[in-house]
């Protein structure tokens, strides 16, 4: 086998053997051991993000509340107040990249179809990421999708070495997960090197560690929403270091496996039980008490 990899190291070696992106590299391994021509590996791809940015489209149409009543609405307010003269100093993308991220979480709350990158608690941080690149850099459907593969190389290393699984490794294996995939994609995406890429998704991933997973009321909507929003601008700035040449002091792989320990040694109240954080304030307890056995509110 040529281009396996199961560490930042192999693939990194693996991709200057070869001269091959992180992107290409994925693919090269996913033919290497699949059963797809590598025309089909990319067209399915691509049908991958067109289906994240309808998820972005319908999540932004939603006006009204989730059954839970935890979200909704809430992306298209954000995406309002970006056209807004009031618009935040950092600019009017700054803001509409939160309401992308947001919007997935609505659309999944709504019972809508995302794409789980890597899990539904996290899906709204590369669909962001990716669409606001697009639309910036006016790029085609084509040419920003092959950043999921550079994403989904990364993620390869991160499944390998810890998980991402919010009930094993807490939130930092779920939103940390994301942010450092679409940190990679981004920064390839604009340019980067492999080295350069793997390096923002360490620069990433070191600062999500220890982030608790405690979704209020046993809901995939808060605090996991504003944590797709707010950690989707932590991509861009992990991109943006990376490429300006500054480099994390821990590599990628070390990073990894400090997840995997802070995951393993996590309480579990702080892994998605919704008996910790967040969950268990008097807010938090309140939607607790009001869910029904069988999971369904009704919304006033």
């Amino acid at each position: 086998m040529r281009y396996q990899f199961r560490t930042a190291a192999e693939l990194l070696a693996h991709s200057e053997e070869h001269s091959l992106s992180i992107a290409e590299l994925t693919i090269h391994a996913e033919t290497e051991t699949g059963s797809l021509a590598r025309e089909e590996i990319v067209r399915k791809m691509l049908d991958y993000y067109q289906r994240m940015k309808d998820s972005v489209r319908r999540g932004l149409e939603i006006t009204g509340r989730s059954r839970s009543g935890l979200s909704g609405g809430d992306s298209r307010r954000v995406l309002m107040h970006s056209k807004q003269d009031s618009v935040s100093v950092l600019g009017p993308v700054f803001e509409r990249a939160i309401a992308y991220a947001l919007a997935v979480l609505e659309t999944n709350a709504a019972f809508g179809r995302i794409v789980a990158t890597p899990t539904a608690g996290s899906a709204g941080i590369a669909p962001a990421c990716l669409l606001i690149w697009q639309e910036e850099r006016r790029a085609s459907d084509e040419a920003t999708s092959a950043g999921l593969f550079t994403a989904a190389g990364l993620g390869k290393i991160i499944g390998h070495g810890a998980c991402f699984s919010g009930a094993q490794g807490g939130c930092q294996a779920e939103i940390g997960s994301a942010c450092a995939m679409a940190a990679a994609a981004v920064c390839e995406l604009d340019g980067g090197t492999p080295e350069q890429a793997i390096n923002a998704a360490a620069l990433a991933l070191q600062n999500t560690l220890g982030l608790i997973c405690d979704p209020i009321g046993g809901y995939v909507e808060a605090p996991c929403m504003m944590r797709n929003g707010l950690f989707g601008l932590h991509a861009f700035g992990a991109s943006a270091i990376s490429l300006s040449g500054v480099k994390s002091a821990v590599p990628f792989d070390e990073v990894v496996s400090a997840l995997r320990e802070v995951g393993n040694k996590m309480p579990r109240i702080y892994k998605e039980t919704s008996e910790g954080g967040l969950a268990t304030t008097p807010t938090g307890l309140r939607f607790k008490n009001a869910r029904p056995k069988n999971g369904i509110t009704s919304s006033e």
